[in-house]
């Protein structure tokens, strides 16, 4: 991702609706999970990194651009600036290994999963997001820097072929999905920007309404993936 889209992305987090709701979904994730180190790949300004701690983790952010490490350590993040695909972590160091919107960028997707399953220890989980349905593919997934967007399929064939076990996968963005499809036909650039309040808390309401529906099992935007080295 550009230097200017994760600067982009450090600004609006803390107040985007999208963002804000990617923290509660990653909460409810390593809720009931005992703390333990933690990396968060692809961490940019944070925001994921600092639900971990709230909780209690021991979680260091991991950035592989020059503007993301600089935005992390600018919050006072302890970043490390390293390659997903080549993690400078010792074998099974770890009990949590975040990837939210992360494996869409990288050519070697396998190789970071394979990385991932060596620093994590024996039962350690990988919580994975990632952009869903190359039917949506737009001037946005250009603009951004993604390589790909994925199934369930090619997903859990990603995860399973590089020795990790699935415990579940659940779209994301369900209810917003004909509307993401619609802009999406004339995209013409990052759709990364700051909404009106009013258009910010209504699309926050709608992402909150989705938590209580059962549609997790139909086409969203986004595929949210916990996985376990057995």
């Amino acid at each position: 991702m550009e230097g200017t889209e994760v600067r982009k992305l450090a600004q609006l987090e803390d107040k985007h609706w999208w963002y804000a709701e990617r923290r509660h979904l990653l909460a409810k994730a390593i809720s009931g999970m005992t703390p333990g180190r933690a990396l968060d790949i692809g961490a940019a300004g944070g925001g994921n990194t600092r639900v971990l701690v709230e909780h209690g983790w021991s979680a260091s952010p991991l950035e592989y651009g020059a503007d993301g490490a600089e935005v992390a350590a600018e919050r006072g993040l302890p970043v490390m600036r390293a390659d997903a695909m080549r993690l400078p972590l010792q074998d099974e160091a770890l009990d949590l290994v975040v990837a939210f919107d992360v494996l869409e960028h990288l050519e070697g997707d396998d190789a970071c999963a394979q990385e991932v399953r060596r620093v994590l220890r024996p039962g350690g989980t990988f919580l994975v997001a990632v952009p869903a349905d190359p039917r949506l593919w737009s001037a946005h997934d250009e603009a951004v820097g993604h390589v790909r967007r994925y199934t369930r399929e090619t997903l859990l064939s990603l995860l399973q072929r590089n020795g990790f076990e699935i415990d579940s996968i659940e779209s994301w963005m369900v209810l917003l999905r004909p509307a993401v499809a619609l802009k999406r036909r004339s995209s013409s650039g990052s759709d990364l920007d700051d909404p009106p309040a009013v258009v910010n808390a209504a699309l926050k309401g709608v992402v909150t309404l989705e938590r209580y529906l059962p549609v997790k099992k139909l086409p969203g935007v986004s595929l949210v993936v916990r996985a376990r080295r057995p």
